[in-house]
């Protein structure tokens, strides 16, 4: 079973569902405002890889990741582009799935918006502030967290120790510099939403919590997102569902960030790349790959070097699963796969420790190769399947795979045996036979491979 670190415990622990059923896991998603970059990448990544390789051990999923449809910075866009906050949100939510195409990684099962779910945040500020929690302002709703118990648990700090070492935004109307909005009062030009409490929107950390709720119910399996999210976000997440006494998520999931020369990737230091130029530039599954190559909860330093090794190495997965493609997979019981599945499993559900679960496939393609080069095509081909099967439930796909046509293999067959008695004019011939078709001609140990 996989066991993944608990950000609230500080320790491992087996990832299951409540009953039984799919893993519910809830990711927070983009706020839609601009361009997704290599950070946001990491991030898709990782639970991409997270989800995939559950699945493929026949674990059901239901992936939950939101869109934050409505926010300060894409308002503020919106008006410096004299558009509407919804044209914006559309435009770069667009961007997000066509990066996440590029990227290979798949949609979440749902794909909640927070607009589309404030009726819902309306109702549980309002039970908030009934039960004397949340307090009203001139300028909107917030929580009181000195109410709420265990306030700082992902922080892994009490709130006493949060007040001392935080910077926090001076706001008059707040009880407690860490009192947080549940809903902002609505400003002119602004959308808003009716409530009780006055014309609004709703804050950032009541979005997530009540899709959260509403999609995965409570105490769902996991929930994940980068480590910038730790705290504040998700502890103000966690502290909703606590001072509403609802059980919230059973374990929390963090991955590190991106980092240049030790510096993190971040809009702000003007350091981010750009997810599509990422993509228009390099193989795609380059950057999973860079990914793979890193712990989860180890910061991923990423440069062009990164990049093209990954490219590189990714060229091998190709030329094995071309070399095997040509040849059904084998029936072999008690093959050599069999320990690299085991052994790469057992990396994987040791807190997803991906770099040593990569050692295996890569150690298992260089034997695959070296045993197929002997002419142990059964046993190599067995060790090949499975080496690509274990690149398979991380996201990594071979590319240049084509269907050879069956005349095109008979040929390379009758090349093979022509030159086996030594027939080297009809080899050729053949050989010339088969590249005017279109297909290259690769002499190896074990026979002619073709490809396209």
């Amino acid at each position: 079973m996989l066991r993944l670190h608990d950000t609230a415990t500080r320790s491992l622990a087996p990832l299951h569902s409540l009953d039984g059923g799919a893993i519910g896991i809830y990711v927070c998603g983009p706020t839609v405002y601009g361009p997704p970059h290599i950070g946001h990448g990491r991030s898709a990544l990782t639970y991409d890889i997270l989800r995939r390789y559950l699945e493929s051990t026949g674990v059901a999923v239901r992936h939950v990741s939101n869109i934050t449809d409505i926010d300060d910075k894409i308002i503020d866009i919106a008006n410096a582009e004299h558009r509407s906050s919804g044209e914006v949100a559309a435009k770069y939510e667009a961007r997000w799935w066509e990066a996440m195409d590029a990227l290979g990684v798949a949609k979440p099962t749902v794909i909640p918006h927070a607009t589309d779910y404030v009726a819902q945040m309306i109702e549980m500020i309002a039970a908030l502030i009934e039960r004397k929690v949340a307090y009203e302002t001139a300028d909107g709703v917030y929580l009181e967290v000195a109410a709420v118990p265990g306030y700082g648990l992902l922080a892994q700090q009490s709130l006493e120790s949060l007040r001392s070492g935080a910077r926090v935004e001076v706001n008059e109307a707040k009880r407690a510099p860490f009192d947080f909005a549940l809903w902002k009062r609505a400003k002119p030009g602004e959308p808003a939403w009716d409530a009780p409490f006055g014309s609004g929107r709703p804050g950032w950390h009541t979005e997530c919590v009540v899709m959260s709720l509403e999609l995965l119910g409570e105490g769902f399996s996991l929930h994940a997102g980068g480590e910038d999210l730790k705290f504040p976000h998700h502890e103000n997440e966690r502290a909703q569902a606590v001072a509403l006494g609802r059980p919230f998520a059973r374990h929390w999931m963090h991955n590190a960030m991106v980092t240049e020369g030790g510096e993190k990737m971040s809009k702000s230091l003007g350091n981010v790349v750009d997810l599509a130029s990422l993509t228009r530039h390099h193989d795609a599954r380059a950057y999973r790959l860079v990914v793979l190559q890193s712990h989860y909860r180890a910061p991923m330093e990423l440069s062009t070097t990164h990049l093209q090794a990954a490219e590189e190495a990714l060229r091998r997965v190709d030329a094995l699963a071309r070399r095997l493609q040509q040849a059904p997979p084998p029936e072999r019981a008690g093959s050599p796969g069999g320990q690299l599945t085991a052994d790469f499993g057992a990396h994987m559900d040791n807190d997803l420790a991906t770099p040593q679960a990569l050692g295996v496939l890569f150690g298992g393609l260089t034997n695959a190769n070296a045993m197929l080069d002997r002419g142990d095509a059964e046993g190599g081909g067995a060790l090949g399947y499975q080496v690509l099967a274990g690149f398979a439930a991380v996201g990594l796909f071979p590319r240049g795979l084509d269907s050879v046509p069956a005349d095109i293999l008979e040929l390379a067959k009758l090349r093979d045996e022509a030159r086996s008695r030594r027939d080297f004019e009809a080899a050729d011939r053949m050989r010339e036979e088969i590249i005017s078709r279109g297909h290259r001609v690769e002499d190896t140990p074990s026979g002619t491979r073709v490809h396209r």
